[in-house]
């Protein structure tokens, strides 16, 4: 019947309610006097405002603009940078372990070969030195003090006319942190300081030296003729100033007295550094040819893969 409550209702249900804002996306429209559902719906409306703000402006009906995503793409440096940054981080670190293995490999080879075999080594692959001369200068970093630190402040506390020979220095620290004439020896030369030879045969006349230092270098399977050569060049009583990893010793008693029979007597030793020991010898006399002793059969220092 026209205009009964069932048309009114009908009516009622036929005609579109209002769009408020967001309510596209956030669902029907709220009953009027539902003050509970305009609350969660006017909170849904504000976060997704928050959304969709860095995409495009939302509309008072709820749509976003056309530059929207395009805009996100180029302001969101995440999708782009991230998979770089992994990339670089995982190259570097695949770097770092092939270089360590190639520490590893060369130390080796330094210390179960003679220095005539290390020499041509570095001769053949001379960028090998620099991977060890890192490797090495990384692994003693760590350790609480530093032994070439203290035979430079030994020097430093002579006078600066006694002339000193560097065994194995690296990249000459001693030649540049002192004021006496330093002979600097090694494998390879990492700079102008350093002569390259064979530390079984420096050249150097003899008894032109008064003081000479091993620090950390006596490695490979004669290092006995490095010592003789040491004493060669030595002055009589001149000083032999040796620093060596702890663990390498069997037995100190053996080493000194195989450096006796080396010519050289032991006037100062310190044991007490958990990471290395540290002896004063004087040359007392000339080497005997071709020492033998069991005390010169140091172990060799390899190091562990991490």
């Amino acid at each position: 019947m026209p205009g009964g409550p069932e048309e009114t209702v009908a009516a009622k249900r036929a005609r579109p309610e209002p769009i408020t804002a967001g309510s596209a996306h956030v669902g029907s429209a709220v009953a009027p006097g539902d003050k509970r559902g305009a609350l969660l719906q006017k909170r849904s409306v504000q976060k997704l405002k928050k959304m969709m703000h860095r995409g495009g402006q939302v509309s008072e009906a709820g749509a976003t603009s056309t530059e929207g995503p395009e805009l996100l793409a180029e302001e969101d440096p995440v999708g782009e940078s991230a998979p770089s940054d992994r990339s670089s981080s995982l190259r570097s670190r695949m770097e770092e372990r092939l270089s360590s293995a190639r520490f590893r490999y060369i130390n080796q080879q330094l210390y179960t070969s003679d220095s005539h075999e290390a020499l041509r080594l570095f001769q053949n692959d001379p960028e090998a030195f620099t991977v060890y001369h890192k490797g090495f200068s990384q692994q003693v970093q760590h350790w609480p003090v530093s032994p070439l630190a203290q035979i430079i402040k030994y020097i430093k506390n002579r006078p600066p006319s006694l002339v000193v020979a560097d065994f194995g220095c690296g990249d000459a620290l001693i030649a540049r942190s002192v004021r006496n004439t330093v002979h600097s020896f090694d494998l390879v030369a990492l700079n102008d300081h350093v002569t390259v030879c064979d530390m079984a045969k420096v050249p150097l006349s003899d008894e032109t030296v008064d003081i000479a230092v091993f620090c950390l270098s006596l490695m490979g399977k004669n290092i006995g003729e490095f010592l003789q050569e040491a004493n060669r060049v030595l002055t009589p009583g001149g000083v032999l100033l040796l620093a060596e990893v702890s663990s390498r010793f069997d037995d100190i008693r053996q080493f000194l007295s195989a450096m006796s029979q080396l010519g050289f007597k032991n006037v100062a030793k310190n044991t007490d550094n958990s990471h290395f020991f540290l002896f004063e010898f004087s040359k007392s006399g000339a080497a005997r040819d071709r020492v033998r002793h069991p005390g010169l059969e140091l172990r060799p220092c390899l190091y562990k893969k991490r």
